[in-house]
Protein backbone atom coordinates (compact mmCIF):
# COMPACT_ATOMS: atom_id res chain seq x y z
CA UNK A 1 0.00 0.00 0.00
CA UNK A 2 1.49 3.28 -1.15
CA UNK A 3 -0.39 6.22 0.41
CA UNK A 4 0.41 9.40 -1.52
CA UNK A 5 -2.99 11.14 -1.60
CA UNK A 6 -5.12 12.76 1.08
CA UNK A 7 -8.73 13.98 1.19
CA UNK A 8 -9.81 16.61 3.70
CA UNK A 9 -13.46 17.46 4.33
CA UNK A 10 -14.34 21.08 5.09
CA UNK A 11 -17.70 21.71 3.43
CA UNK A 12 -20.11 21.34 6.34
CA UNK A 13 -22.42 24.26 7.08
CA UNK A 14 -20.90 24.71 10.55
CA UNK A 15 -17.41 23.67 9.47
CA UNK A 16 -16.53 25.73 6.42
CA UNK A 17 -14.93 28.68 8.26
CA UNK A 18 -13.19 26.65 10.97
CA UNK A 19 -10.04 25.79 8.92
CA UNK A 20 -9.60 29.52 8.26
CA UNK A 21 -9.11 30.31 11.96
CA UNK A 22 -5.59 31.30 12.98
CA UNK A 23 -3.46 29.86 15.76
CA UNK A 24 0.20 29.86 16.78
CA UNK A 25 1.75 26.52 15.84
CA UNK A 26 4.39 24.59 17.78
CA UNK A 27 7.14 26.43 15.95
CA UNK A 28 5.82 29.74 17.29
CA UNK A 29 4.55 30.86 13.87
CA UNK A 30 1.06 32.24 13.27
CA UNK A 31 -0.79 29.96 10.82
CA UNK A 32 -4.30 29.07 9.75
CA UNK A 33 -5.76 25.83 11.07
CA UNK A 34 -5.80 24.63 7.45
CA UNK A 35 -2.06 25.19 7.07
CA UNK A 36 -1.41 23.27 10.30
CA UNK A 37 -3.57 20.38 9.01
CA UNK A 38 -1.79 20.39 5.65
CA UNK A 39 1.61 20.23 7.34
CA UNK A 40 0.37 17.28 9.37
CA UNK A 41 -0.60 15.55 6.13
CA UNK A 42 2.62 16.35 4.29
CA UNK A 43 4.69 15.01 7.20
CA UNK A 44 3.30 11.56 6.38
CA UNK A 45 4.68 11.56 2.83
CA UNK A 46 1.49 12.76 1.14
CA UNK A 47 2.10 14.44 -2.22
CA UNK A 48 -1.38 15.53 -3.36
CA UNK A 49 -4.37 16.79 -1.37
CA UNK A 50 -8.04 17.21 -2.24
CA UNK A 51 -10.28 19.37 -0.07
CA UNK A 52 -14.07 19.09 -0.21
CA UNK A 53 -15.42 22.62 0.21
CA UNK A 54 -18.69 24.50 -0.09
CA UNK A 55 -19.26 26.29 -3.41
CA UNK A 56 -17.48 29.63 -3.53
CA UNK A 57 -14.94 28.92 -0.78
CA UNK A 58 -11.91 28.12 -2.95
CA UNK A 59 -10.23 31.53 -2.81
CA UNK A 60 -10.45 31.77 0.97
CA UNK A 61 -9.01 28.27 1.32
CA UNK A 62 -6.20 28.99 -1.13
CA UNK A 63 -5.19 31.98 0.96
CA UNK A 64 -5.42 29.98 4.20
CA UNK A 65 -3.27 27.19 2.74
CA UNK A 66 -0.32 29.55 2.51
CA UNK A 67 2.75 28.01 0.84
CA UNK A 68 0.93 24.68 0.30
CA UNK A 69 -1.84 26.03 -1.96
CA UNK A 70 -0.20 24.59 -5.09
CA UNK A 71 -0.66 21.02 -3.83
CA UNK A 72 -4.43 21.30 -3.43
CA UNK A 73 -7.31 20.19 -5.66
CA UNK A 74 -10.62 21.71 -4.58
CA UNK A 75 -13.83 19.70 -4.92
CA UNK A 76 -17.10 21.60 -4.39
CA UNK A 77 -19.89 19.79 -2.57
CA UNK A 78 -23.05 20.94 -4.34
CA UNK A 79 -26.39 19.64 -3.00
CA UNK A 80 -24.63 18.18 0.06
CA UNK A 81 -25.73 14.95 1.68
CA UNK A 82 -23.46 15.03 4.70
CA UNK A 83 -20.01 13.88 5.72
CA UNK A 84 -19.94 10.65 3.73
CA UNK A 85 -21.02 12.54 0.63
CA UNK A 86 -18.14 15.02 1.07
CA UNK A 87 -15.63 12.16 1.08
CA UNK A 88 -17.29 10.48 -1.89
CA UNK A 89 -17.04 13.71 -3.92
CA UNK A 90 -13.24 13.27 -3.89
CA UNK A 91 -13.44 9.87 -5.60
CA UNK A 92 -12.31 11.29 -8.94
CA UNK A 93 -9.18 12.56 -7.22
CA UNK A 94 -8.40 9.40 -5.24
CA UNK A 95 -8.87 7.34 -8.43
CA UNK A 96 -8.87 3.83 -6.92
CA UNK A 97 -5.84 4.59 -4.75
CA UNK A 98 -5.67 4.27 -0.97
CA UNK A 99 -5.80 7.67 0.69
CA UNK A 100 -5.35 9.45 3.99
CA UNK A 101 -8.48 11.22 5.19
CA UNK A 102 -8.69 14.01 7.77
CA UNK A 103 -11.53 16.24 8.88
CA UNK A 104 -11.08 19.99 8.61
CA UNK A 105 -12.17 20.85 12.16
CA UNK A 106 -9.61 18.84 14.15
CA UNK A 107 -6.00 19.57 15.05
CA UNK A 108 -3.56 16.93 16.26
CA UNK A 109 -0.69 16.98 18.73
CA UNK A 110 1.57 13.93 18.89
CA UNK A 111 3.38 12.59 21.92
CA UNK A 112 6.94 12.18 20.72
CA UNK A 113 8.68 12.99 17.48
CA UNK A 114 6.45 11.16 14.99
CA UNK A 115 3.34 13.09 14.01
CA UNK A 116 -0.08 11.47 14.25
CA UNK A 117 -0.64 11.15 10.48
CA UNK A 118 2.75 9.53 9.99
CA UNK A 119 1.98 6.98 12.72
CA UNK A 120 -1.24 6.07 10.93
CA UNK A 121 0.22 5.84 7.42
CA UNK A 122 3.06 3.65 8.69
CA UNK A 123 0.58 1.27 10.32
CA UNK A 124 -1.52 1.02 7.15
CA UNK A 125 1.59 0.38 5.06
CA UNK A 126 2.87 -2.26 7.45
CA UNK A 127 -0.45 -4.15 7.61
CA UNK A 128 -1.61 -3.48 4.03
CA UNK A 129 -5.17 -2.55 4.97
CA UNK A 130 -7.44 0.29 6.00
CA UNK A 131 -6.58 1.68 9.43
CA UNK A 132 -8.52 4.26 11.44
CA UNK A 133 -6.92 6.31 14.18
CA UNK A 134 -8.70 6.08 17.53
CA UNK A 135 -8.35 7.59 20.97
CA UNK A 136 -9.75 6.32 24.30
CA UNK A 137 -12.51 8.80 25.05
CA UNK A 138 -14.76 9.40 28.06
CA UNK A 139 -18.34 8.27 27.62
CA UNK A 140 -19.52 11.86 28.16
CA UNK A 141 -17.93 12.71 24.77
CA UNK A 142 -19.58 9.90 22.78
CA UNK A 143 -22.12 12.31 21.28
CA UNK A 144 -19.32 13.92 19.22
CA UNK A 145 -17.65 10.86 17.67
CA UNK A 146 -18.03 7.57 15.91
CA UNK A 147 -16.77 4.67 18.02
CA UNK A 148 -15.49 1.13 17.45
CA UNK A 149 -15.42 -2.15 19.28
CA UNK A 150 -13.03 -5.01 18.72
CA UNK A 151 -10.08 -6.86 20.17
CA UNK A 152 -6.40 -6.16 20.51
CA UNK A 153 -4.05 -7.59 17.90
CA UNK A 154 -1.64 -10.06 19.50
CA UNK A 155 1.67 -8.47 20.51
CA UNK A 156 0.47 -5.08 19.18
CA UNK A 157 -0.72 -3.16 22.27
CA UNK A 158 -2.07 -0.13 20.34
CA UNK A 159 -3.65 -2.01 17.43
CA UNK A 160 -7.17 -3.45 17.29
CA UNK A 161 -9.19 -5.60 14.89
CA UNK A 162 -12.43 -3.70 14.34
CA UNK A 163 -15.61 -5.72 14.74
CA UNK A 164 -18.26 -3.05 15.38
CA UNK A 165 -18.72 0.58 14.29
CA UNK A 166 -21.36 2.92 15.70
CA UNK A 167 -21.88 6.60 14.93
CA UNK A 168 -22.28 8.75 18.06
CA UNK A 169 -23.57 5.91 20.27
CA UNK A 170 -25.32 6.48 23.57
CA UNK A 171 -23.46 5.33 26.70
CA UNK A 172 -25.90 2.41 26.94
CA UNK A 173 -25.21 1.32 23.35
CA UNK A 174 -21.49 1.65 23.91
CA UNK A 175 -21.59 -0.42 27.09
CA UNK A 176 -23.53 -3.16 25.32
CA UNK A 177 -21.47 -3.43 22.12
CA UNK A 178 -18.22 -1.44 22.26
CA UNK A 179 -16.39 -2.59 25.39
CA UNK A 180 -12.71 -3.25 24.68
CA UNK A 181 -10.70 -5.24 27.24
CA UNK A 182 -7.94 -3.17 28.78
CA UNK A 183 -9.54 0.27 28.51
CA UNK A 184 -10.32 2.29 31.61
CA UNK A 185 -13.89 2.04 32.87
CA UNK A 186 -16.18 4.49 31.12
CA UNK A 187 -13.82 4.92 28.14
CA UNK A 188 -14.34 3.79 24.55
CA UNK A 189 -12.30 3.82 21.34
CA UNK A 190 -13.59 6.81 19.41
CA UNK A 191 -12.49 7.95 16.00
CA UNK A 192 -9.65 10.44 15.91
CA UNK A 193 -10.77 12.26 12.75
CA UNK A 194 -8.07 10.56 10.71
CA UNK A 195 -8.19 7.40 8.55
CA UNK A 196 -6.23 5.58 5.86
CA UNK A 197 -8.93 4.18 3.60
CA UNK A 198 -8.94 1.71 0.73
CA UNK A 199 -10.87 2.11 -2.57
CA UNK A 200 -13.52 -0.24 -1.16
CA UNK A 201 -14.75 2.62 1.02
CA UNK A 202 -15.53 4.67 -2.07
CA UNK A 203 -17.49 1.71 -3.46
CA UNK A 204 -19.51 1.48 -0.25
CA UNK A 205 -20.22 5.20 -0.28
CA UNK A 206 -21.20 5.00 -3.95
CA UNK A 207 -23.71 2.29 -3.03
CA UNK A 208 -25.37 4.78 -0.69
CA UNK A 209 -25.79 7.23 -3.58
CA UNK A 210 -27.60 4.55 -5.55
CA UNK A 211 -30.23 3.75 -2.94
CA UNK A 212 -32.41 6.68 -3.93
CA UNK A 213 -32.51 7.82 -0.31
CA UNK A 214 -32.39 11.56 0.30
CA UNK A 215 -30.81 11.38 3.75
CA UNK A 216 -27.19 11.97 4.66
CA UNK A 217 -24.51 9.58 3.49
CA UNK A 218 -22.68 7.97 6.39
CA UNK A 219 -18.97 7.18 6.58
CA UNK A 220 -19.58 5.15 9.74
CA UNK A 221 -22.08 2.93 7.90
CA UNK A 222 -19.52 2.40 5.14
CA UNK A 223 -16.81 1.55 7.68
CA UNK A 224 -19.12 -0.86 9.50
CA UNK A 225 -19.65 -2.72 6.22
CA UNK A 226 -15.92 -2.52 5.46
CA UNK A 227 -15.17 -4.37 8.70
CA UNK A 228 -17.31 -7.26 7.43
CA UNK A 229 -15.69 -7.37 3.98
CA UNK A 230 -11.96 -6.93 4.50
CA UNK A 231 -9.22 -6.51 7.07
CA UNK A 232 -9.78 -3.26 8.92
CA UNK A 233 -7.76 -2.12 11.93
CA UNK A 234 -7.77 0.71 14.47
CA UNK A 235 -4.59 2.31 15.78
CA UNK A 236 -4.52 4.02 19.16
CA UNK A 237 -2.50 7.10 18.28
CA UNK A 238 0.29 8.37 20.52
CA UNK A 239 -1.16 11.84 20.64
CA UNK A 240 -4.39 13.76 21.06
CA UNK A 241 -7.05 15.29 18.83
CA UNK A 242 -8.67 18.65 19.43
CA UNK A 243 -12.05 19.44 17.93
CA UNK A 244 -11.78 23.15 17.19
CA UNK A 245 -15.43 23.36 16.20
CA UNK A 246 -16.80 22.98 19.74
CA UNK A 247 -16.98 25.42 22.64
CA UNK A 248 -13.46 26.34 23.79
CA UNK A 249 -12.10 23.98 21.15
CA UNK A 250 -9.74 26.54 19.64
CA UNK A 251 -8.57 27.53 23.13
CA UNK A 252 -7.82 23.89 24.02
CA UNK A 253 -6.00 23.30 20.74
CA UNK A 254 -3.96 26.48 21.10
CA UNK A 255 -2.88 25.53 24.62
CA UNK A 256 -1.95 22.02 23.46
CA UNK A 257 0.12 23.39 20.57
CA UNK A 258 1.84 25.86 22.90
CA UNK A 259 2.64 23.22 25.51
CA UNK A 260 4.20 21.03 22.81
CA UNK A 261 6.15 23.86 21.19
CA UNK A 262 9.10 26.20 21.47
CA UNK A 263 7.21 28.82 23.52
CA UNK A 264 6.14 26.42 26.27
CA UNK A 265 7.92 28.22 29.12
CA UNK A 266 6.65 31.64 28.07
CA UNK A 267 3.07 30.41 27.81
CA UNK A 268 3.28 28.63 31.18
CA UNK A 269 4.46 31.87 32.78
CA UNK A 270 1.52 33.74 31.26
CA UNK A 271 -0.90 31.09 32.49
CA UNK A 272 0.48 31.33 36.04
CA UNK A 273 -0.03 35.10 35.93
CA UNK A 274 -3.62 34.65 34.77
CA UNK A 275 -4.35 32.09 37.48
CA UNK A 276 -2.88 34.40 40.09
CA UNK A 277 -5.30 37.21 39.22
CA UNK A 278 -8.15 37.40 41.71
CA UNK A 279 -11.59 37.94 40.24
Amino acid sequence: MNVRKAAITAAGRNQRTIPLQRLVDRDGVDKSALQIILEEVLSAGIEEVAIAIAPGDAEAFKEAAGPHAGRITFVEQNNPRGYGDAIWRTNGFTARDPFLHLVGDHLYVARGEMRCAEQLVRAATAHQCAVSAVQPTRESQLAYYGAVGGRRVAQQPRLYEIETVLEKPTPTQAEQTLLVPGLRAGHYLCYFGMHVLTPAVMDLLAAQTNTGAKGEMSLSAALAELSRREKYLALEIAGARYNIGVKYGILSAQLALAMAGKDREEVLAQMVELLAVKS
